[in-house]
């Protein structure tokens, strides 16, 4: 690694960043793109602005990640993780999927939920909880429902076991 880090700088190209944010914990360099979102983002800015725009998004993002911190069903899985770093960069997912003027910045799926030992089970009750955000903030059903076709086909990326 250093040698190939030396080899980078005589070259003259910049060394791999850490790419974290205020008050995050350092994770391993990893190229940000939107393609690591999961999936192509809604057309237009129509699904952005019924879900609130990013203060509506901020909201469901906070609710969804205390809902699953209260749930006995999938608590653990949250215990030990950056909270800052998950705030953000779920919410510049769903904001960069819901059609909004984000960037997302964090890793692909599968390796964002590498080792985590996800299963069928955990994803049904985190589906649930997120519904339960949507509802909280008054996205219609049918807008739930298009959102989380969008998510669905990531669940073979998430799910281990």
């Amino acid at each position: 690694m250093i040698i190939s880090l030396c080899a980078l700088l005589l070259a003259g190209a910049e060394p791999p960043q850490e790419v974290h944010g205020p008050g995050e914990l350092p994770v391993d360099a990893y190229t940000q793109s939107n393609a690591n979102a999961g999936t192509d983002p809604f057309e237009g800015q129509r699904m952005f602005e019924a879900f609130g725009g990013k203060p509506g998004i901020t909201r469901i993002v906070a609710d969804l990640v205390a809902r699953n911190q209260q749930d006995p069903r999938v608590a653990d899985i949250f215990r030990g993780q950056d909270m800052v770093r998950l705030h953000r960069t779920l919410g510049e997912q769903f904001c960069h999927i819901l059609g909004g003027d984000c960037d997302y910045s964090g890793r692909d799926m599968q390796a964002a939920h590498e080792h985590m030992g996800l299963q069928h089970a955990d994803m049904n009750a985190l589906v649930e909880n997120l519904q339960a955000a949507m509802a909280a903030e008054g996205v219609p059903f049918r807008l739930q429902n298009r959102f989380l076709s969008k998510l669905a086909p990531m669940r073979e990326d998430v799910i281990e076991r």
